[in-house]
């Protein structure tokens, strides 16, 4: 899958293999580190052949340069690839279902493919999967949210590749946003069980150190708690993994041992857990515990009783998302996009009344 050009090939091949919009090319590592264009080219292709010192420089110099190798150039002679990329951070679960969804269909329309991995919450992983989106030569790309390592995103500079985040109200530096401001939607949620009369709140919610999305949501309900005078003690705001059955553990334990009146939860997938384990102790949900996710996700509307959460614009972002990244390959722009916040609802349904009712 190499496509490269060996010991071989002439000077042309070799040019050839300079990347699009003035990026590194094999000619540039191969000036850096002191050799000739072919033996970077037979490096990439059969490493243990160049020896160790040559290999180090090579390394250093496509380090330093930013250098990606594309797979696919000797075929496609300059060409654009047709492929776009989609780096979410889970792929487990109906979270970034809708999303993915809209964003296939918007690019199939436009004749264009998605390249979909999933770096599992794992920011340095994410490092290494767009390396190899690049080496395949992807004319654009989109990333989930604002969190991501310099490593990455100075990859997707040094090439110029079109890319926006999303999921967000803002995205990486220099980076366009297309998604919602998740901070507002913890204000809205937190709100309803406010005016619901609940103050015995209980948190579950992700890791957020490497979850932007999570920790805007965190914090909007925790500055709305706190605005109404709420102090939630630690015993009642605890980790949760975006695992249906990790927060049925989680709830069944809390509800035995110091049983709130209601439930905030990260997303839907969290409060579906919840729900399995109030009906598992028969504790009656709304009449004895209020619920409440993020997301409004398939199955939301279904579980029993249908969960109060909050609409997310899931497939308008995807749709907008292929829409923008197609414009600016179609049409070569360089210039940053604004970002664009999309309204989030606040769907109200059966899971959620007063306190003490």
């Amino acid at each position: 899958m190499t496509g490269w050009p060996d010991q071989t090939s002439d000077e042309n091949a070799i040019k050839r293999t300079r990347s699009r919009k003035g990026a590194p090319g094999i000619l540039d590592v191969a000036t850096r580190a002191g050799v000739s264009g072919a033996t970077v080219s037979r490096y990439f292709n059969s490493p243990r052949v160049v020896r160790p010192a040559t290999r180090k420089r090579i390394e250093q110099a496509a380090r330093e340069l930013g250098y990606i190798r594309d797979r696919v150039a000797g075929a496609l002679h300059g060409r654009m690839s047709g492929s776009v990329g989609l780096i979410v951070p889970t792929i487990d679960h109906a979270i970034f279902s809708e999303l993915i969804e809209a964003f296939s269909a918007c690019l199939h329309q436009h004749d264009r493919t998605m390249l979909i991995a999933s770096h599992n919450y794992d920011l340095e992983r994410e490092v290494g999967i767009v390396r190899s989106l690049l080496e395949r030569r992807i004319d654009a790309i989109a990333l989930v949210g604002r969190d991501h390592e310099i490593a990455a995103t100075e990859m997707l500079r040094i090439r110029g590749i079109p890319t926006v985040s999303l999921w967000n109200s803002q995205g990486a530096p220099g980076i366009p946003s297309i998604g919602t401001d998740n901070r507002q939607v913890a204000i809205d949620v937190t709100g309803h069980l406010l005016e619901l009369a609940h103050h015995a709140i209980a948190l579950l919610f992700p890791d957020t150190r490497h979850n932007d999305r999570a920790r805007d949501r965190k914090d909007g309900v925790m500055t709305t708690l706190h605005a109404a005078g709420i102090n939630v003690p630690p015993e009642r705001d605890l980790p949760c993994p975006y695992d249906t059955a990790s927060a049925k553990a989680i709830a069944l334990k809390l509800l035995q041992d110091d049983p709130p009146t209601a439930f905030i939860c990260g997303n839907d997938v969290i409060a579906h857990g919840v729900i399995h384990a109030a009906v598992r102790l028969g504790v009656r949900v709304p009449e004895e515990l209020s619920v409440v996710g993020i997301g409004d996700f398939r199955g939301s509307s279904a579980i029993e009783p249908p969960l109060t959460t909050i609409r997310l614009p899931a497939r308008r972002i995807g749709q907008l998302a292929a829409e923008t990244l197609t414009d600016k390959v179609n049409l070569h722009r360089v210039s940053e996009l604004p970002d664009r916040i999309l309204p989030a609802e606040l769907i109200i349904r059966e899971s959620t009344a007063k306190a003490g009712r």
